[in-house]
């Protein structure tokens, strides 16, 4: 697993680069999570104190990139209150499975998660407990490899659902590389999952100063074994 990135911290909050296969918080297993490692981090600098480390937007499991956490409990209504007012901007870079219809678009479903299956599905609009999706993305390239037609898209988000843009593309027929969960033969697949996505930039106002925020991160493995370019351009 590749190590965390601290990109930014002061007295209340702090800005990582998670790496892919990381939790972002703690769960029932042993395995690493971005919480507990950050309250070992801040913990080092903060001897006899215990850390506050607030979650306020995750990232699934096997997805690395760019995340914030609050290390008060001001901080983390504040960036709660922007997420729920669409106030923080994320931009994602995905890998997909042949090309979308239009090189620059957007998708609104209604999608109902299945917490027994730990999956989310495209349900009409009047389903109960079903929540509006919205995204939209842009094709930076498309190329012929041994893998098919493959295409590189920028992903904004409007919304933050479970699974959002792992459903939402497959649902359009353009399944993420890599996602054993809604990509093609899915039941079937039992390598490990490590779909072709990356949280890429994060733009949130600051708590205490109002200042914008902005930061990116080069993209994980999961795309740039693929668009090997995008390493590049970060070095």
């Amino acid at each position: 697993m590749a190590p965390v990135t601290v990109l930014y911290e002061d007295a209340v909050c702090i800005v990582v680069v998670k790496p892919p296969g990381m939790a972002s918080q703690t769960d029932r297993s042993s395995a690493p999570d971005m919480v507990s490692w950050l309250k070992n981090y801040l913990s080092r600098k903060q001897k006899g104190k215990e850390p506050y480390v607030g979650v306020v937007h995750r990232l699934d499991r096997p997805v690395g990139g760019v995340m914030v956490y609050a290390l008060t409990k001001a901080a983390a209504a504040d960036l709660s209150g922007q997420i729920r007012q669409n106030l923080m901007q994320k931009s994602y870079l995905a890998v997909l499975k042949g090309r979308p219809a239009q090189t620059e678009g957007s998708c609104t479903d209604w999608l109902k998660k299945d917490g027994k299956t730990n999956t989310s599905s495209v349900v009409p609009e009047n389903t109960p407990e079903a929540k509006k999706a919205v995204l939209k993305y842009r094709v930076l390239e498309t190329r012929s490899l041994p893998e098919g037609e493959l295409s590189l898209v920028r992903v904004a988000l409007v919304t933050g659902r479970h699974h959002q843009i792992r459903v939402q593309m497959a649902h359009q027929g353009t399944p993420l590389m890599g996602d054993l969960r809604y990509g093609p033969g899915a039941a079937a697949g039992r390598q490990r999952e490590m779909p072709a996505l990356f949280a890429a930039e994060l733009s949130f106002r600051h708590p205490v100063t109002g200042r914008v925020m902005h930061f990116e991160a080069p993209p994980s493995e999961s795309i740039t074994r693929y668009f090997p370019q995008e390493a590049d351009q970060h070095e």
